[in-house]
């Protein structure tokens, strides 16, 4: 039989879960530096430090060359193949009418508001009414030849 007795007592598992107090006096085993150790912009009150802040060694970003060019007004499309409207017809998630949000929710893309191309890599038969954002030549020829219409929005 196992007794309790008042010298071996302990608080029940889980239920004891404050932080250790810093800078209350030496009994705590946290008092003087607080764990801050002696001087240094560290030890100060108010501390905060940059991301990337090598220590005063010339950060990894400004040590690395830049090149190139980077347009502002570059536009990044969402791409989607006359394959995968193919396979979507195939799995029967689209019958006729094809467009962002259809795609969306379908999980094709990822973004709402990034526009949507469609490029021409595989075959389609289905006869499909896509409005998307922008169409390649390619798609555009196989998704009118297998009777379909395309529309260009904006």
């Amino acid at each position: 039989m196992s007794y309790k007795h008042i010298g071996n007592l302990t608080p029940a598992p889980g239920s004891r879960h404050k932080k250790k107090r810093v800078g209350r006096g030496a009994g705590s085993g946290h008092g003087g530096t607080s764990t801050r150790g002696h001087k240094g912009h560290q030890s100060r009150s108010n501390f905060s430090q940059s991301p990337g802040f090598e220590g005063g060694q010339m950060t990894l970003k400004r040590r690395i060359p830049k090149f190139g060019f980077t347009s502002l007004n570059r536009v990044d499309y969402q791409v989607v193949n006359v394959a995968t409207l193919q396979r979507l017809v195939d799995e029967k998630q689209i019958s006729s009418e094809v467009n962002a949000t259809i795609l969306y929710d379908l999980g094709v893309i990822r973004k709402k508001s990034v526009p949507v191309k469609v490029l021409g890599n595989g075959e389609l038969s289905a006869k499909l009414k896509v409005s998307v954002d922008k169409v390649s030549e390619s798609a555009k020829q196989k998704i009118e030849s297998a009777g379909g219409e395309v529309t260009v929005n904006g």
